[in-house]
C-alpha cells in the first residue's frame, strides 16, 4: 500500500462517526422531550375562568370544568363558545410547547450540528 493510505477504513471516517454520535444523541434527546411533553398537562381558561379545559401532551382531553354560574339554559350558544375557546386554547398551548421544544432540539442540526448536510 502506498504511503499516506487510508486510515480507519475510509476517508473522513472520523467525521462520519461524530455525525452518528450526534444523531444518536439527538434521538435520545428527542425521546426524552417527547416523554416530558406527553406527561405535561396544558390548561386554558375562557370567559374569565368560567370554563377550563385541560389537555395532556398526548393531545387527549383530561378535563373540562364549567362554573355553574355560566350555565344559562337561555344562552347555550355562549357556553358552547366558551367550551370551544377553552379547548382550542389548551390545544394551542400544547402545540406551541411542542414546536418550541422541537426548535430547541433542531437548533444544532442546520447550524453546525451536521456540517454540509443541511
Amino acid at each position: 500500500m502506498a504511503k499516506g493510505g487510508f486510515r480507519g477504513g475510509f476517508p473522513g471516517g472520523g467525521n462520519q462517526m461524530n455525525m452518528m454520535r450526534q444523531a444518536q444523541k439527538m434521538q435520545q434527546e428527542f425521546m426524552k422531550m417527547q416523554q416530558e411533553l406527553e406527561s405535561t398537562n396544558f390548561e386554558f381558561s375562557s370567559g374569565g375562568g368560567a370554563v377550563k379545559a385541560t389537555v395532556a401532551g398526548t393531545r387527549q382531553f383530561s378535563s373540562i370544568e364549567i362554573d355553574p354560574e355560566v350555565v344559562d339554559p337561555e344562552d347555550v350558544e355562549m357556553l358552547q363558545d366558551l367550551i370551544l375557546a377553552a379547548i382550542n386554547g389548551a390545544l394551542k398551548l400544547a402545540d406551541d410547547k411542542t414546536s418550541e421544544s422541537m426548535a430547541k432540539l433542531q437548533g444544532g442540526m442546520g447550524m453546525g450540528g451536521f456540517p454540509g448536510m443541511f
